[in-house]
């Protein structure tokens, strides 16, 4: 398949390439020292990084002067032609895309000196290969949503979704955005497909104008939302717009309904999604009828009733944080509702490492270790503390913290991940028999995720490469 930009479709952009291959080479490392990244990355650094083209010194500058904020750099990419001018005018360019306006000339620059051409033409074998570990999971995705909402397969009330593969990104990101009539999702390397989340992008794509659409009847409702101010877990932002959480809850009740995981909606009520019981209930009655749900969702909004969900939420005691995600690792076994000082503020930790605010979050990740709280809840700041130094360049620092989280009783999933990237830093440090050792122990950790074994099993066949 071509790597062109076309309507609706599953591709890769070569702006955003572009951008990506000019960071890269110029301070750009998050997770540079991940298993899970494309080999792609570490090339098309290494080749411009070898040519250095008199402009890298200023895109460095550019990039740390500007925070070295890797996502507002995406939305440029995606807000520009390949010629590097805006698609847009000037008054629709997205705020954070105009703030970095003074990056274009450096990218028209940077793609002469450093034969982005010629690098893009290398790039497509890699490209089309992770294409086409998507197209079929991903057109089952949408065939499903589709049939599912009764929602016409075309551009969808005049917008249009394109989903970009960019193997020269950070591992395990779906980033998605929104400008006008066109929604983006950019999704970087992972061992496993993310089309769960592209699934939830997708739900986006197709129920937020409906949301929009019918603001002010879900207005009439807002009273419901003063449960969710109360639920700790839950985003400011959904705090503050209504219409923004009774969407979320809809897109939450429909993924109960597509994956048949009925448990799903006690977790999101308990997290602060109030009216996914609700909608989860309603869509039972959907199924049975006719209407696409572009036109019977007013209908759900009608049978919001103030006193019945007064019933239901006034007694919900909700989580204190919400589910613990902690890198690749299935949630954390302890109850949500007895969390610690400790367990608290390393999830705040880990909010704002995947938002990559790297020195907030080892301020917060020092502060749990500080606070009371178990060994395996310290386990998680000391492993927080570690993957910050890999980020930050600083592999020996980065190999006590990852000693430190096995000398801390940590859970199953993160015992194995340590051990994996204890091994990843000794197959990067030429040391292959402890490399070896690692991921041999990450292997045989019971309760580990299916992730970690398959790292582990990765590492292993790399170090018996000659």
């Amino acid at each position: 398949m071509p790597a062109a930009e076309r309507q609706n479709s599953l591709d890769a952009n070569k702006t955003l390439f572009t951008v990506m291959a000019a960071l890269n080479a110029s301070g750009y490392d998050a997770d540079a020292a991940s298993g899970t990244n494309d080999a792609l990355r570490g090339r098309i650094r290494k080749q411009v990084q070898t040519a250095n083209p008199a402009v890298l010194k200023e895109i460095r500058e550019y990039f740390a002067a500007h925070g070295s904020d890797v996502n507002a750099f995406i939305s440029l990419g995606l807000s520009l032609t390949p010629a590097f001018e805006y698609k847009v005018r000037t008054v629709e360019i997205p705020p954070d895309a105009a703030a970095l306006d003074g990056f274009r000339p450096l990218l028209t620059r940077f793609a002469a000196d450093a034969r982005v051409d010629d690098l893009w033409k290398e790039a497509q074998p890699s490209i089309e290969a992770a294409l086409a570990r998507y197209q079929p999971p991903i057109s089952e995705m949408v065939l499903q949503v589709n049939s599912y909402l009764r929602n016409p397969a075309a551009g969808y009330l005049g917008r249009q979704i394109q989903i970009f593969i960019e193997l020269l990104g950070a591992p395990n990101q779906v980033q998605t955005r929104s400008y006008g009539n066109d929604y983006y999702v950019v999704v970087t390397p992972s061992t496993e497909l993310r089309v769960n989340d592209i699934r939830h992008a997708y739900l986006h794509f197709v129920l937020d104008p409906l949301g929009t659409k019918y603001g002010i009847d879900l207005l009439d409702k807002r009273a419901i939302g003063d449960y969710a101010v109360n639920a700790p877990a839950l985003g400011e932002a959904y705090k503050s717009d209504f219409v923004l959480l009774a969407t979320e809850c809809l897109i939450k009740a429909v993924e109960t309904r597509l994956t048949g995981n009925a448990q799903a909606v006690s977790e999101a009520l308990h997290e602060g999604f109030v009216l996914t019981p609700f909608f989860a209930e309603e869509l039972v009655r959907y199924e049975k009828q006719p209407q696409a749900m572009r036109l019977y969702f007013p209908e759900m909004v009608t049978k919001i009733s103030l006193a019945r969900e007064h019933k239901r939420l006034v007694d919900v005691q909700f989580a204190p944080v919400a589910r613990v995600r902690v890198a690749h690792a299935a949630s954390v076994s302890q109850s949500k509702t007895d969390a610690s000082p400790a367990a608290r503020t390393a999830e705040e930790a880990e909010q704002l490492y995947e938002k990559q605010e790297l020195d907030k979050a080892r301020q917060l990740y020092l502060r749990a270790l500080e606070e009371r709280g178990q060994a395996f809840e310290h386990a998680r700041s000391y492993y927080g503390l570690a993957r910050i130094a890999i980020r930050q360049n600083d592999p020996e620092v980065a190999e006590r913290l990852f000693q430190k989280t096995l000398e801390s009783s940590p859970e199953p999933q993160v015992k194995a991940w340590a051990l994996v990237s204890l091994g990843s830093l000794a197959k990067i440090g030429g040391d292959r028999e402890q490399a070896n050792h690692f991921f041999e122990n990450a292997m045989s950790v019971e309760g580990a995720s299916q992730r970690a074994r398959q790292e582990a099993q990765k590492g292993l066949e790399e170090t018996k490469q000659p």
